[in-house]
């Protein structure tokens, strides 16, 4: 219970985290420690996403299964993508355009991305649960998501701040955009009992929406500008660490 406690809330404390940069911080986060970031949790994730999502359901069920399971994981982020705006760890917003001010649709569009991240981390805690498949990797996966939630939530707080707002409100509504996330993760687990025998389609989902996370966003703006080199230790380190977890741990 405990470990499982632990899992939802990891990506919800990088959100947190990434927010209170706005106590200590003057200006934006320095674009090294970003890319170091956003390359470390690429690697994590990727490595999470083979080993502990796509290899376990293909030991559980069918290729078919897995491969319809992968495909629906990147359609329903680009889905998402579609008909929300879309957020890029620089800040870069894209997508439906409304009359709210700039920074709420940030945070609107940070806590709808989460959801969806939420419920990965959920169904590889119910993997880990029901179908006896790696706990590390659930583990390891979650802090993929919360590593790069860290950027997005000092997106959040850092702009309401330079807005006039004060340190402790910023704060508050950079953090609540990442609720949504343990909220996401405890509505799969409690389909648990129910969700063994969808597994081989679910894990490859979370796979599948995980690696759109990874190709859409990460890696693009981890690869842009300068100290994209640093990005790639970060991913090969965080590849290599989710590697070695998932199989010593699993």
């Amino acid at each position: 219970m405990n470990a499982i406690a632990t899992a939802l809330l990891i990506p919800f404390l990088g959100t947190v985290l990434g927010s209170s940069f706005v106590f200590f911080m003057k200006r934006d986060m320095p674009v090294l420690f970003q890319k170091t970031l956003l390359g470390f949790a690429s690697g994590v994730m990727v490595a999470a996403s083979v080993w502990s999502l796509l290899l376990p359901a293909m030991n559980m069920g069918g290729i078919s299964a897995v491969t319809i399971g992968l495909l629906s994981g990147f359609a329903f982020l680009l889905l998402i993508d579609h008909i929300t705006p879309h957020l890029h760890p620089n800040g870069e917003l894209e997508g439906p355009q409304s009359r709210l001010s700039r920074t709420t649709m940030l945070a609107l569009a940070v806590t709808i991305h989460n959801f969806p991240e939420g419920m990965a981390v959920g169904v590889a805690i119910a993997g880990a649960v029901n179908a006896d498949f790696s706990t590390a990797g659930a583990l390891a996966l979650s802090l993929g998501i919360a590593i790069q939630n860290i950027p997005e939530g000092a997106i959040i707080s850092m702009p309401l701040r330079s807005e006039g707002n004060s340190r402790w409100r910023a704060f508050s509504v950079g953090t609540l955009s990442g609720i949504v996330e343990p909220i996401g993760g405890a509505l799969v687990l409690l389909l648990a009992s129910t969700a063994t025998a969808t597994m081989p389609f679910l894990l490859p989902f979370a796979a599948g929406a995980m690696l759109y996370v990874v190709v859409e966003e990460l890696i693009p703006e981890a690869s842009q500008g300068e100290h994209s080199n640093i990005s790639t230790i970060g991913f090969a380190i965080g590849f290599a660490l989710m590697m070695v977890l998932d199989v010593v741990m699993g």
